[in-house]
């Protein structure tokens, strides 16, 4: 698809991120406005290269068209190129934004040359859909007598309830916080994806009739709780798409007492502040002129750096337990699978303009959280570590730090929500549903996303909400 000789013609050039230095005074989204002769030309560069890894198994999770929508737009046909583009996938201004992009992973040109920029396609095409109007509600034309639960509204969640809504179900949705969105409200930061994103989807499957209800804890204790026992007796179908919401601890000596925190604490209030009151409540915990460690590498980490750098910190580290990834693959990491390769994230591109340097620490593991007599946070005691997480002896080092965040992934959804039932857990702590299944042990429950599969992408998420409404469905019509 594109241009038969635009791999030939034009390099691969992204759409570049606001500066690094302007952005870190505000919390608004890191991307400059797209560019559509720039992405006509970058779509020009999609081969017609027969098999297209891009939207296989090791590509696209969702199996995005992606040759298809590269066409139209190099074609300038943007509404024809968003119809193929939402054909596959419920929310592409999300996966514009916060996917890791496999899909350029295994991009057939980047065997030779650098991949088609397929992210800030997809992203274009979704935003000028809703600048032009071209994205509106499309509610069912007749309801069935069905009636379906879904617990959580993250990703899995809003997929699940997009498609089976459009099969004409009754769908309620229920989140325990006090904005919709789960892990893309929450779990994200602004300035990756902007909370108006969210809100303007959200809007449109209300206007298709979804009901959603917040503030509501699904087999909690609290006063907003509402007993699971209750929603099997009034739906009919039930879907878990908790999220992967327990956070993997640093259980080493020091870790109780202030200035330690999860990642997603500091994240979540940050956010929730910054919509309720732009942080003037105070309602988070604030890394101004803070001495900063985030322990863990992945996006998660990289957001506690960004948020951290906006608060105005004094200094930051980032550990991370593994080597410093190689420049390019290995031999051991082919084509097409995902490149393990040194990346610079939004957040150390940050910390280098300001501070002159990587924040990142390589091979670093920690031994104790170091307190004062009156146990206040004076650092961490570290040591490093070989290939294989071996402790190198003579490598003990301190760090000062007065707040550190740990980001270190999740082990699994919190179960109290199943407390008064008896459903499987897998090996992991997961609500054990095979994929493309996805039915727990009880006939009316299912369970989809993170809570099943482990913490994952965000296009993972939406590829198994979109798989679970089906079985629903198929389920509901026996």
């Amino acid at each position: 698809m594109g241009k038969p000789t635009g791999f030939k013609e034009f390099e691969r050039k992204t759409e570049p991120y606001r500066d690094a230095v302007e952005r870190l005074v505000d919390f608004k989204e890191i991307y400059t406005d797209h560019q559509e002769e720039h992405l006509s030309t970058q779509g020009a560069r999609c081969m017609d290269c027969g098999v297209p890894f891009c939207q296989s198994g090791e590509g696209c999770p969702v199996y995005n068209l992606i040759p298809e929508w590269n066409d139209l737009v190099y074609k300038k046909r943007w509404k024809e190129a968003l119809d193929r583009l939402h054909k596959t996938n419920n929310f592409p201004e999300f996966t514009g934004r916060v996917c890791p992009a496999p899909c350029e992973g295994s991009c057939v040109l980047g065997i030779h040359e650098p991949a088609v920029t397929i992210k800030n396609i997809e992203c274009a095409i979704a935003d000028k859909g809703f600048e032009e109007g071209w994205v509106v509600a499309n509610p069912p034309h007749s309801r069935s007598d069905k009636t379906i639960a879904i617990v959580g509204s993250g990703p899995t969640g809003l997929a699940a309830a997009a498609q089976l809504n459009n099969l004409g179900h009754n769908i309620t949705v229920y989140e325990r916080d006090d904005r919709i969105g789960g892990l893309l409200m929450y779990g994200i930061p602004n300035m990756k994806l902007d909370k108006g994103v969210v809100d303007r989807r959200v809007s449109i499957l209300e206007q298709e009739g979804i009901n959603f209800i917040v503030n509501t804890d699904v087999g909690g204790k609290g006063n907003n709780a509402i007993d699971m026992v209750n929603l099997l007796d009034e739906f009919d179908a039930i879907l878990l798409a908790t999220g992967a919401t327990t956070p993997r601890d640093l259980k080493i000596p020091g870790r109780e007492g202030l200035g330690v925190h999860f990642a997603m604490e500091f994240l979540i209030k940050n956010t929730k502040s910054l919509l309720d009151s732009d942080l003037e409540d105070r309602k988070y915990i604030s890394a101004k002129n803070k001495k900063v460690i985030v322990i863990g590498g992945g996006d998660t980490g990289t957001d506690c750096i960004g948020t951290s750098l906006r608060h105005g910190c004094e200094s930051l580290v980032n550990f991370e337990i593994m080597p410093k990834p190689p420049i390019e693959r290995s031999e051991k990491n082919p084509w097409p699978t995902w490149p393990t390769i040194f990346r610079v994230d939004y957040g150390h591109e940050e910390a280098k303009a300001r501070d002159g340097k990587d924040p990142r620490a390589y091979s670093i593991s920690g031994k104790e959280f170091v307190r004062d007599e009156n146990g206040k946070l004076l650092g961490i005691n570290t040591i490093e570590v070989d290939l294989s997480f071996n402790e190198i002896p003579g490598t003990e080092k301190f760090w000062e730090a007065d707040l550190i965040f740990l980001s270190m992934g999740f082990l699994g959804p919190e179960h109290y929500i199943i407390d008064e039932l008896t459903l499987d857990l897998d090996s992991r702590s997961n609500y054990k549903a095979d994929y493309g299944n996805f039915q727990t042990s009880h006939k009316k429950i299912f369970a989809a996303g993170d809570c099943r599969r482990g913490q994952s992408l965000v296009v993972r998420a939406i590829d198994e909400g979109r798989l679970v409404a089906d079985k629903i469905n198929a389920f509901l019509e026996r």
